[in-house]
């Protein structure tokens, strides 16, 4: 068996899965609405800024918090910015199973991230 064949393998079960399809169709719509593209795109880049000062130890800045909390209850009152975070967020559920299903052979010493040397 070969590795890189059965990842081109596992790339290719990804964009064949519902989630994956469901959330490509509905970002196309998106893409229709630059208004609404920029809002979310801007929605998603103070999401990830947060979960990397997080991830980095820093302390979580609560006015950044209220405002994606903010931003987020505006964006669910549309009704294509809802379907869209949905899609997002059950697509992102399943990429993160598949990351975790991965991480169980690669020991990167990092507790609590799977592999064989930690006890698993």
């Amino acid at each position: 068996m070969n590795v890189y064949d059965e990842a081109h393998k596992l790339t290719q079960a990804i964009r064949e899965s519902e989630e994956y399809k469901q959330h490509q169709a509905v970002k196309e719509k998106i893409k229709a609405n630059p208004e609404l593209e920029k809002s979310l795109n801007d929605f998603k880049a103070k999401q990830i800024a947060l979960q990397a000062s997080q991830m980095m130890g820093q302390q979580v800045n609560q006015e950044a918090m209220l405002q994606i909390q903010s931003l987020y209850g505006i964006l669910a009152q549309d009704p294509l910015a809802a379907e869209y975070l949905q899609c997002e967020m059950r697509f992102s559920l399943m990429i993160n199973d598949v990351y975790q299903i991965l991480t169980e052979v690669i020991d990167l010493g990092i507790p609590g991230m799977g592999g064989a040397g930690n006890g698993k």
